[in-house]
């Protein structure tokens, strides 16, 4: 089945009710036929479900979706995104690990890299994200995970997946991709290599700003790591939100199209606007790394950074003219929304790290949402006067 198919189509078994859309399964546990069933289900002799923390059907038609999506074996659901980036570190690393990871990471994931991690002696490297030759030096005989972003968030650098993926085989670790700004629809990580995708399913996924979620998708053997690390830990996504983004996982492919023709045209036309900097979109011919953006990505998605003449200042005072955007921190909604990275998501950085990874003080973060697209534009076009 094509993805819009599979987006719309993969649903959780019928009820002896027949229903045709699939109904909430709010409950923390399950009822078992005797005390046989219960025995087995236990021993895990038997497939089915026990408690809520460990599965629900919910949750599973959630995860089904985007294993078929991303073209992997399985998959695990958590509270949140960065729920699921713990998850994995949690589930596959000892003390004594290291990991590898590009610079430009999302302010959270830098924090437990370089904060928490070393609590339990967990050591991390960072490397310029396109800088391929020194991934392979930095790779040490403890090393267990490289850890990408691509697009990274926000500086929307790109990451050639396959070229990296390559490296990591040949020197037996893994390789997680945070796809969270492409999601499947746009780039499928696993197809060029990568052993491990990771999403934070409360931006696209949801796509309208209602929910928290998180995912996980791999092969069984290493899902099955996680999996035993997260039933006993309890990081899971309750099913009343499972139910939300599935649902909303069946207009994915419509709304990442659009999505995408929008944040395009604004790119274009900030790149022609005298009151821009620079403007930065994977799609843009302009962008370093077009042809690898190109490559991996049937669009560009719908994120667009770029800075104003003038620095901090204007950039304070372009946030506070607008109009239709919404000022906040989160991204990929329906609605337009605005963010300055270094005030908000990337604040916990210093100035000096910020500018390792591109995050100047007068950058701009635009989630390009579905209204019009003449709206949108007047609405920047306005404030940048």
């Amino acid at each position: 089945m094509n993805q819009e198919t599979q987006a719309i189509r993969i649903q959780a078994e019928r009820s002896q009710y027949k229903e045709h859309s699939v109904p909430l399964y709010l409950t923390s546990s399950y009822a078992f036929d005797d005390a046989e069933e219960m025995r087995a289900l236990f021993a895990e002799e038997k497939d089915g479900n026990i408690y809520s923390r460990y599965s629900n059907p919910n949750v599973q038609e959630l995860i089904d979706k985007m294993c078929a999506l991303e073209k992997s074996e399985d998959g695990w659901a958590t509270a949140s995104g960065m729920a699921a980036v713990y998850t994995v570190f949690a589930s596959l690393l000892s003390a004594g690990d290291h990991i590898v990871s590009c610079r430009s990471v999302f302010g959270s994931t830098h924090r437990l890299l370089t904060e928490f991690l070393p609590r339990w002696n967990i050591t991390s490297t960072y490397v310029d994200f396109d800088q391929y030759d020194e991934y392979a030096q930095v790779i040490q005989e403890n090393t267990k995970l490289v850890y990408i972003e691509t697009p990274s968030n926000p500086g929307l650098d790109i990451i050639d997946i396959e070229k990296l993926a390559t490296i990591c085989k040949n020197k037996n670790v893994l390789l997680i991709v945070d796809n969270c700004f492409a999601t499947p629809i746009i780039q499928q990580p696993i197809l060029f290599g990568a052993d491990i995708v990771i999403h934070s399913a409360t931006k696209y996924i949801d796509g309208q700003g209602r929910t928290l979620g998180g995912i996980i998708l791999s092969t069984k053997e290493i899902i099955n790591k996680v999996e035993a690390f997260a039933k006993q830990t309890g990081p899971c996504l309750s099913p009343f939100n499972a139910w939300v983004l599935s649902k909303s996982i069946e207009l994915l492919p419509l709304r990442m199209e659009r999505h995408s023709s929008n944040a395009l045209s604004i790119a274009k036309k900030l790149e022609e606007n005298n009151h821009v900097k620079w403007v930065k979109y994977p799609h843009l011919k302009s962008h370093p790394q077009y042809e690898i953006a190109k490559k991996q990505m049937k669009w560009g998605g719908g994120i667009v950074t770029f800075e104003i003449e003038g620095g901090l200042q204007a950039g304070r005072n372009f946030l506070d003219k607008l109009q239709l955007f919404s000022l906040t921190a989160n991204l990929g909604d329906t609605r337009s929304i605005a963010t300055h990275p270094a005030s908000t998501t990337h604040s916990k950085l210093s100035s000096a790290q910020r500018e390792e990874v591109g995050i100047s003080d007068g950058l701009i973060r635009l989630s390009i949402g579905l209204e019009s697209l003449e709206d949108i534009w007047m609405d920047v076009e306005q404030a940048l006067k």
